[in-house]
């Protein structure tokens, strides 16, 4: 079967705890508007929280809860299309490219592809890897992760140490060939604004 690459696009990965911020709404409407070569992939936030609540009530195994968690993104992702409908929502690769070819920036809807994924179902592994999987996987050239707080590190090893990143994001780190950095959700839209453009 034919893998599709994307090696110019830019995913953004949007930390779940942007769910609480007053200008979530605004970032999507700019990453919107800056369409493509834009892939938004949506953290598990709330959703997530509540897996990860409910597994020792249930005694429920890490590999039921790495995909509820993923489906914790998902919902989150339909909720920010309902936010910025001008998002076109994506299962796979080869809708990515078409949503890109259209102009129309992409947004991640991780169940398929992410269940898939060859990564450890643990709770060391969250969204920030799975968005860091899908970069490796499309050989993107860049990803952005945004955060509620400003890094004041470019490392991922010291993202990790500050808590801004799940502790397996160190090692797919060193596999990637492209551009990773951690915006704040203000430098992000200072990033994304009307006048700007994602290059």
């Amino acid at each position: 079967m034919h893998q599709t690459f994307l090696p110019e696009a830019v995913i953004v990965k949007l930390g779940g705890s942007l769910v609480a911020a007053p200008r979530l709404a605004e970032l999507l409407a700019g990453l919107a508007e800056a369409g493509a070569p834009l892939i938004v992939v949506p953290g598990g936030g709330p959703l997530a929280d509540a897996v990860r609540a409910l597994q020792p009530r249930l005694s429920l195994s890490d590999r039921a809860c790495h995909h509820m968690a993923i489906l914790a993104m998902e919902s989150l992702a339909l909720a920010f299309v309902d936010l910025a409908p001008r998002l076109i929502p994506c299962a796979d690769a080869a809708t990515m490219a078409d949503t890109h070819a259209a102009g129309r920036a992409a947004l991640w809807l991780p169940a398929a592809m992410g269940r898939d994924a060859e990564l450890t179902a643990s709770w060391d592994v969250t969204s920030d890897s799975l968005a860091l999987w899908l970069a490796l996987r499309l050989e993107a050239r860049r990803l952005i992760f945004v955060k509620s707080v400003t890094a004041t590190s470019s490392r991922p090893e010291a993202w990790v140490e500050a808590g801004l990143v799940d502790p397996h994001v160190p090692a797919l780190a060193a596999r990637y060939a492209g551009r990773i950095e951690l915006l704040s959700i203000d430098e992000a839209l200072a990033a994304f604004s009307r006048n700007r453009s994602a290059a």
